[in-house]
């Protein structure tokens, strides 16, 4: 913002973190974006595998029609759900709940779509197999199926995590009070002023929000890799 404009900064501080850790209460907002994310993720990893492997593995009545609304779905924009998902959130009493933060996002039709396209390549034979040696379908499901699809696992974390860590208009609204703000509604409102915006303290929380999706992805990123190109995913 300086002009003219210089590459390095004239007097280096950390006050601005200081001031996100002191006066701002970065851990309370922290916690909260952590814990949406993570419940969020967990639950995506979960139902979205379920409806994969049975879209990709189990045959009955109508299974195209589902896939078929599964990616219909997809192209729906998410303000044209917004407001229904904000009546029946405010119906159920959950508004400035974890509820109201989670519940709408733990099943995500590109979540079912990556499942179902890398199960597909899982050989029937193996599932067979377990049939055969009186395996229940939840049993191979969780002990034969899962451990072979690390890839879109870690794929389908990092993609959710991301979206659920970065969502910044569905907190805003369903999220009333500042105990339940999360990372990025928090870094909006106390970094914006009625007549300016303290950029410093702006970019201070952005290097906070952005730190702990590079390690995610650091750490999973081999798996990453390997989920996007074995899934189709372009």
């Amino acid at each position: 913002m300086a002009v003219p404009p210089t590459l390095l900064p004239q007097n280096p501080t950390l006050a601005n973190f200081v001031q996100w850790f002191t006066q701002l209460h970065f851990g309370n907002y922290f916690s909260n974006s952590f814990i949406v994310a993570f419940f969020t993720m967990l639950g995506n990893l979960i139902f979205c595998s379920m409806v994969g492997y049975a879209l990709a593995k189990i045959d009955f009545a109508g299974k195209n029609i589902l896939f078929l609304l599964v990616m219909i779905t997809l192209m729906v924009p998410s303000v044209a759900t917004f407001i229904p998902l904000f009546v029946i959130i405010s119906n159920l009493h959950m508004l400035n709940t974890y509820f109201a933060l989670i519940l709408p996002f733990l099943t995500q039709p590109i979540g079912v779509f990556l499942m179902r396209q890398f199960m597909q390549g899982i050989p029937d034979a193996l599932l067979e197999a377990g049939r055969i040696d009186g395996a229940s379908e939840l049993r191979i499901f969780f002990q034969i199926v899962l451990p072979q699809c690390k890839p879109p696992l870690a794929t389908l974390a990092v993609l959710t995590f991301l979206s659920s860590w970065n969502n910044f208009l569905w907190p805003l609204v369903a999220a009333q009070s500042n105990t339940m703000y999360t990372l990025p509604v928090a870094l909006s409102l106390y970094s914006t002023g009625q007549n300016a915006t303290n950029y410093s303290v702006l970019l201070a929380g952005a290097v906070l929000v952005v730190t702990p999706i590079l390690l995610l992805f650091i750490f999973l990123q081999k798996y990453f890799i390997q989920g996007v190109t074995m899934s189709g995913i372009k």
